[in-house]
């Protein structure tokens, strides 16, 4: 009897150790478990994606908080309410328009299902409108059917195979949907192997979104559709003299006494080199240099159209912009900037005023409800291969530039009085730009003139140089329309 009770006893506590280690199994499995799908707190996240103070993450609206030492301007604040909803409207329509124009490469997500028999591009593959292209990697592998299946859609050009097979092996030669059926998987890779794709529809970029199928399983893969821009190369001369690769550009109004000296300081250092100046003074004064072209334009059109009008008659590969007030000098090296831009990928570098680079890094969010755009000054991070050298979004009034590029943003002609920034926002996404601290320039005194002419000049001078407040509300209210700017923050 006392065996008996022994081993139920012995029953009972393993039933309840089992039990009790169960619960804490699954206890501690919970805890595990919640611990593995827990997400990070939003003040955790935050803080891992922060560049410069401001939060770079995905997100439906962008803004920008305001902090110290940074301004913030609420683009709506400079449109005058009773024009706000007419101006908001036109803005909607004309942001539609652009994005009919230029659509996005990437909009469409493709996500890759695991362990799938079917062999595909999944990027890489390109057409010109109207050419035939092979696409590569096709096949099926791994999977062992009587009658095997698969079938190729696309939407934007037509299917075929250079395989010599009958109809009855492929369907659909020449047509949008291309089927084969065949019980010889041997044959099908070597069919899927020569598959032909026809652009026929002409567009300059887009995206067919292909599909490919068998009997269980489905992929897609991009085709690319675009049009290549043929090269333009400006010979620079057999000897790659800095005068058949360089052109001097600058904009002057009413100050000529400041511009002969720019002028002069320059033919010290170089003297063979073309000068370009646009010219919108009201009554002109002729400028009679050698290899000097002076164009002369309506009076007071403005800083950046006169910009427009000097690049556009450059015909060197590059270009130097100057202030009509700078002084060239021994450290003003055209070379060491010309060498920078021949041996990387950047399309503008500049230099530094008077120790100045002003360089300066935009960082843009995008908003459902306008975009945000921020001003920081400072650079990415230096430029490889030289150590003077950083890589920046914007710089000072003295660059460097590939002509074509620069013409291909353009100098906004509305921008009449005080403007910068402005060309280097227009040009975000499509200009590379550096600043090197190790080239100069200096700049003519600011001191009040002791001859009464050319002080009576500068007195008529001054009033279209101030930035007024009617000048900052037009530039930010033109941000508001023109980039679709919800609000900007500079610090």
């Amino acid at each position: 009897m006392k065996y008996y009770f022994c081993i139920l006893l012995f029953c009972i506590v393993s039933v309840i150790l089992v039990v009790c280690w169960w619960t804490y199994a699954n206890q501690i499995k919970g805890e595990i478990s919640e611990a593995h799908i827990k997400l990070l707190s939003p003040e955790k996240y935050k803080s891992l994606f922060i560049y410069n103070g401001i939060w770079l993450a995905p997100k439906n609206q962008c803004e920008c908080p305001k902090a110290d030492h940074v301004h913030v301007y609420q683009m709506e604040d400079y449109i005058d309410k009773k024009d706000l909803a007419s101006v908001k409207e036109r803005r909607r329509k004309e942001f539609e328009h652009y994005q009919k124009r230029y659509p996005s490469m990437t909009q469409d997500i493709v996500i890759a299902k695991p362990n799938m028999p079917l062999s595909y591009p999944i990027q890489g593959v390109e057409v010109m409108p109207l050419h035939m292209i092979m696409i590569p990697g096709l096949g099926l592998h791994g999977v062992t059917e009587e009658k095997y299946q698969v079938i190729l859609r696309a939407s934007l050009g037509t299917l075929n195979t250079l395989a010599d097979v009958s109809d009855d092996v492929v369907r659909g030669r020449g047509k949008k949907e291309l089927i084969i059926l065949t019980s010889d998987v041997e044959l099908l890779n070597f069919i899927l192997e020569h598959v032909t794709y026809t652009s026929v529809v002409y567009q300059l970029s887009a995206v067919d979104m292909m599909t490919f199928e068998s009997r269980d399983h489905v992929a897609q893969f991009p085709v690319i559709i675009r049009q290549p821009s043929l090269p333009k190369l400006i010979d620079p001369g057999a000897d790659r003299k800095i005068s058949s690769l360089v052109t001097v550009t600058t904009k002057t109004f009413l100050r000529y006494h400041k511009l002969r000296l720019l002028i002069k300081s320059i033919r010290q250092y170089y003297p063979d080199i073309k000068i370009i100046v646009a010219d919108d003074s009201e009554v002109p004064e002729k400028i009679i240099e050698e290899n000097v072209e002076h164009y002369l334009m309506p009076f007071g059109k403005g800083w950046f159209a006169g910009r427009n009008l000097a690049i556009s008659q450059v015909t060197t590969k590059y270009y130097l912009w100057v202030d009509d007030d700078y002084l060239f000098t021994e450290n003003t090296k055209i070379e060491k900037l010309l060498d920078v831009l021949e041996r990387t990928n950047l399309d503008m570098v500049g230099g530094s005023v008077k120790g100045d680079t002003y360089s300066f890094q935009l960082l843009y969010e995008q908003g459902d409800d306008g975009d945000c755009l921020h001003l920081r000054y400072g650079s990415f991070h230096k430029l490889d291969g030289f150590p003077n050298c950083v890589v920046t979004s914007g710089v000072v009034n003295f660059y460097l530039a590939h002509t074509d590029k620069s013409r291909h943003v353009g100098y906004d002609p509305l921008l009449q009085r005080v403007a910068h920034s402005e060309f280097f926002v227009d040009g975000l996404g499509i200009l590379l730009v550096g600043s090197c601290s190790d080239v100069s320039v200096s700049h003519q005194d600011h001191n009040p003139a002791s001859d009464p002419n050319l002080a009576k000049v500068e007195d008529q001078y001054k009033p279209f140089r101030d930035n007024t407040d009617a000048q900052i509300k037009f530039k930010l209210a033109l941000h508001y329309f023109k980039n679709r700017l919800k609000c900007y923050s500079t610090r």
